[in-house]
């Protein structure tokens, strides 16, 4: 399984399972953070970061924003993973964890919500990193569009 392939899957489990409105993947902005994969549903949001291999995790607890959860994104956090790259005990405080399965996603820990302007402020700035994309590309009025 590759690291493309987790993400794939993350953002149909965060549109099928979670219930995300939408889903960005490996968005890069001004808040520093590529996530993965991050969606949202209604007022909050669930941020997945895919790991192929345990020592991309153990790289991945090295990033500012592990450091200072406050400066990350997502509402809600996963990590996504073949069985047994992470363990329950590996995780990062309120981080949730699934293993993808052939045919499945695992939960195999919930995460605990994270809360606070610092992460509205930071998934601003990826939105108007997408919609400045959409804007330049001259499809901004497409979203005033009605679909019958």
């Amino acid at each position: 399984m590759t690291h493309a392939d987790l993400i794939a899957r993350a953002e149909r489990w965060l549109l099928k399972t979670k219930g995300c409105g939408f889903v960005l993947t490996e968005l890069a902005s001004y808040a520093g953070e590529i996530p993965d994969a991050i969606g949202w549903q209604h007022t909050h949001s669930h941020l997945v970061e895919c790991k192929v291999t345990r020592a991309d995790f153990l790289s991945d607890a090295k990033k500012r924003f592990r450091h200072y959860p406050e400066q990350g994104m997502g509402n809600y956090r996963w990590y996504m993973c073949p069985p047994d790259v992470i363990r329950e005990a590996d995780l990062p405080f309120r981080w949730g964890l699934t293993w993808v399965f052939p045919k499945s996603i695992k939960i195999v820990r919930k995460p605990v919500g994270f809360f606070g302007q610092r992460v509205a402020a930071n998934e601003r700035y990826l939105f108007y990193s997408a919609l400045r994309r959409v804007h330049l590309r001259g499809d901004l009025k497409k979203i005033f569009e009605h679909k019958r």
